[in-house]
């Protein structure tokens, strides 16, 4: 009786209704907004980074990493280091070393260059300093490397009005081979190279002497995991294409390089690994009238950048 009396009162209480959820969705949800105002489309991003740069501020790298620093050993691959550019923070020289040809030559590029430190350490500082390696007295000091993010890519290519052009590698090792990639990729008019974080090559002091020094240049960036980079660059419209030998398509009647695509390149012997390749949105095959078996990373990269670069010219 108690519960029928409350009920009875003449007290008001919390009424249960719609909330006006009913009324709202009778309304609808208005015209549909334009390209620039839509969550993940390609305007949207062209036009924030078009923002970003107005306003004079650094775009920013989201998830960008860093490579570890590394050591370049010995007087020759010193050298060479100091010659092609390889980015460098410091040039250690053994105190009373032989004083020969190719040392006056590193301390001369390294001063020329500027920016780099000339340290003098002992012998035994320089043995600890590379695990006893044959330094022979010099050792280039090469800082770590600061990766893009995979969207970062696609992003410069809309800031310029352009369809994005970017190649990805998946399982290449030998950093020369990742070099040569980044060569073709600023050659051609590419905006960049995606790489596995792990079981890939990084820009070492070896990619960074086969890419000729375009690497300055032309951005590397790397994917925690490349079929989800992948999987975003389509969702943002940008087709996705492997390179495989038993491919459906050849690359002379390959549309698709006339507007945003990912070129993805296996390794040698290997080629695309099965996610991977499950992923592309089309797999397309380099015809090689000679019967080689395959191409390296570089060469093959290279081919589809000026097929690429012909078409969109």
């Amino acid at each position: 009786m108690a519960g029928n009396n409350r009920r009875m009162s003449g007290k008001k209480g919390a009424q249960v209704g719609s909330g006006g959820q009913r009324r709202r969705g009778l309304e609808g949800k208005g015209p549909t907004p334009p390209a620039e105002m839509r969550k993940g489309h390609a305007k949207q991003r062209a036009a924030q980074a078009k923002n970003r740069r107005a306003q004079g501020r650094p775009q920013q790298r989201r998830g960008s990493g860093r490579s570890s620093s590394e050591l370049v050993v010995g007087r020759n691959p010193v050298v060479e280091a100091l010659r092609e550019g390889v980015p460098a923070t410091t040039l250690y020289v053994q105190q009373f070393i032989d004083n020969d040809e190719r040392v006056r030559e590193a301390l001369q590029l390294a001063a020329e260059r500027g920016g780099i430190n000339l340290m003098e350490a002992p012998r035994p500082e320089l043995d600890r300093m590379t695990n006893g390696l044959n330094h022979q007295g010099l050792v280039l000091q090469v800082p770590p490397y600061e990766y893009a993010h995979p969207a970062d890519l696609a992003d410069a290519a809309y800031d310029e009005g352009e369809d994005p052009l970017i190649v990805a590698l998946d399982g290449v090792t030998d950093p020369r081979n990742l070099g040569a990639v980044v060569r073709s990729v600023s050659a051609f008019g590419g905006h960049g190279v995606v790489v596995p974080e792990r079981r890939a090559a990084g820009m070492t002091a070896g990619a960074w002497k086969t890419s000729a020094g375009t690497a300055a240049r032309t951005p590397v960036a790397r994917a925690t995991n490349l079929t989800r980079a992948l999987e975003t660059y389509q969702k943002a419209g940008i087709t996705v294409v492997g390179l495989a030998a038993d491919g459906e398509a050849e690359l002379g009647d390959l549309d698709a390089l006339e507007g945003p695509v990912v070129i993805v390149v296996g390794s040698e012997g290997k080629g695309l690994s099965r996610l991977v390749g499950e992923t592309c949105d089309l797999r397309v095959r380099i015809p090689m009238p000679g019967g080689a078996e395959s191409l390296n990373a570089g060469v093959a990269a290279g081919i589809v950048l000026y097929e690429a670069a012909r078409r969109r010219a």
